[in-house]
Parts: C-alpha cells; structure tokens; sequence
C-alpha cells in the first residue's frame, strides 16, 4: 500500500499508478501560520475580529459565520485611487528585508521537522496571487475599467505584483524548503473568468509563466487554488507549470477538462464547498455526490475528490468527515483499500 505521498505522486503523474483515489488532503501538512503570511496579514487572522489594514495597507474584515476574510475596499479606503499614480500610492512589503533568517523561521521550521515527512509534504500556503491582489487593491470595479482605459500602467502595476510575488516564492523556498506549495489565486466566478481569456494571457499568464517556471525549476509540485470557472485557460495552465489545479467546480466541464488534459495537469476538486457546506447540507446528499465525483471523474485517473476550499477542513467539521468515509468506502469497493 502506498503512502498518502506516494499515493498523490502517482496520480499527478501522466503515466503514474496509484493504488487507490486520494483522500481530499491527506497527502499534506497543512501548516498555516508562516512568517511571509504572518508578515503580510500583520498577524494571524481569525473570524470575528476586528477590521485590519494588512501590510499593502488594504482593509481586511472576517465576520462572524462567515468561511473566510474579505477585503473591504470602498472609495474612501481603496490603496490605488488613480491608477496613473499608482507608484506614489503603494508601499510594497519588502519581504528579502524582513521575513529572512533563521530566528524568524525558527518556530515554523520546528512545525516542519514534527511531520513524517515519508507520508506527507508540508503543504505551505501562498495566499492572494496576482490577480487578487489588484483587486485587494482598488476593487473590481476600478480593476476592469483600468486594464481597459489604462493598460499601460496596469501592466507596470502587475509586473510589480509579480516581483514581489516572486520574491516571496524564493524566500519560501530558501528559509522551508518546501516540496510543494498551494498558491492562491481565483481568476473566474463560478460560471465564467473575470476577464476575458485573452485579457489574461496578454497580463496575468506572464507572471504565472516566470513565478511557476521559478518552482518548477526548484523542483517543486505547483499546486494552483481557484475556485473558479477556468475550463478556457487549462491549456495556459499547463504552460504555467500548473501540477495539479485544486478547487476545480463542477460547473466546469470536468469529463470535457480531463480528455483535453490526457494526464498533463491533474486536479483536485468536483465537490462545491458552496453547496456542500452549508447549515442545510443533507448528509445523503453530500455521500451522493461524493460518489457520482468518485465514479465520474476520479475514475478516469489524475483527479482527487475534494471539496473546493483551498485548504483542508469545513466550516461544519462533520461535513468533512463524510467526505472522506465516502471516498474510503468507494475505495475498499473498487481497490480493495481505504
């Protein structure tokens, strides 16, 4: 029987075995917490706290109830008013200058050095990739109009984006040593991408190319998070380096997605957090559709079932637990292990 590691690297893999589905997160240690995010976020944040500017000096709120922070970026607050001066507006975080060394990595590494590295990898999380962070900076409103009226100094504004991004990508990589990383970037609703596909490869697709080619190059698995509908950009995806796309929705056209992809890109999802984690989640329902995932795309191999959060967990912790026995019980059916 594979290991949870094993297991995860054999069905990313084009032509790998693995030896049964696997379990939503279970090959990686979930560490939260590390010092680049801890910098960013100005501290750890939680539900129900107080509004907070965060280190680019966007205002952040997490209300009670609800899953996740949220920028609140209104005209008074918004960081970027004129995008034409962006430059005298943003301070951005010098993470080489403040997040290095090993007294600032100490504790975190001591985290790392606790997990059995032969089940899993420590999965470090990079919240708010490129896209996110433009609207985290002036909202969507002001974002679309930009990239329209104002594309040249929008391209300058996201090569900045990207260099810092990059810089906090090395600066993982060189103080946690990490063997793979789950970056956060959504660039769609559920239903369609933000911009138009070509708007994304002409400016966002770029900094993907360079940020992911830097991973890649280190030999690490680049694990993309986007909740979000992305069928018109896979291809793009698999330029990027992309390994495996997490939080892949059902309103794409996953069977569609898996024929184009023939094993090139793996992903993870099928199981809409939105649907199956709400205070009226059916349980039957939730085992329902954790086997029609099971039997319709994880089937077909490169695919784990998951529910599309960008991280382990549910905000009803039962929820998860049903997700995982239903992905157990189809696995002793058909592999003849859990």
């Amino acid at each position: 029987m594979l290991t949870p590691k094993q297991n995860f690297l054999e069905t990313i893999k084009k032509d790998g075995h693995p030896d049964r589905l696997v379990k939503q997160y279970e090959y990686g240690a979930f560490l939260p917490g590390d010092p680049i995010n801890n910098y960013i976020r100005k501290g750890n944040f939680v539900m129900g706290m107080e509004p907070t500017k965060d280190a680019f000096g966007t205002t952040i709120m997490w209300p009670d109830g609800y899953v996740a922070l949220m920028p609140h970026v209104t005209e008074d607050d918004k960081v970027i008013k004129d995008i034409t001066r962006w430059k005298e507006c943003l301070h951005v975080p010098e993470i080489a200058k403040y997040v290095t060394g090993e007294d600032v990595w100490k504790d975190y590494n001591a985290r790392i050095a606790e997990v059995d590295r032969e089940q899993q990898f420590i999965m470090p999380m990079m919240h708010t990739g490129v896209f996110e962070r433009l609207h985290f900076l002036m909202g969507f409103e002001d974002l679309f109009i930009n990239l329209i009226e104002e594309p040249e100094a929008m391209a300058e504004l996201i090569e900045c984006i990207g260099d810092y991004r990059m810089e906090v990508f090395k600066t993982l990589v060189e103080n946690a040593h990490p063997d793979l990383v789950l970056s956060h970037d959504d660039w769609g609703s559920k239903n369609s991408l933000f911009i138009s596909p070509d708007m994304w490869r002409e400016f966002i697709k770029p900094q993907y190319k360079r940020l992911y080619g830097y991973l890649h190059d280190q030999g690490i698995v680049v694990i993309h998070h986007a909740d979000s509908f992305l069928e018109p950009i896979v291809e793009d995806m698999i330029e990027c380096h992309v390994d495996l796309w997490q939080g892949v929705l059902p309103s794409n056209n996953i069977p569609k997605i898996q024929e184009i992809l023939d094993g090139r890109m793996a992903l993870q999802g099928g199981l809409d957090s939105g649907l199956y984690d709400a205070i009226d989640g059916n349980e039957e329902q939730i085992r329902a559709e954790v086997r029609h995932c099971c039997e319709e795309y994880a089937s077909k191999g490169h695919f784990i079932p998951s529910i599309t959060y960008g991280g382990p967990g549910t905000f009803y912790p039962e929820r998860y637990e049903i997700i995982n026995d239903e992905i157990e019980k189809y696995n002793m059916k058909h592999y003849g292990i859990a």
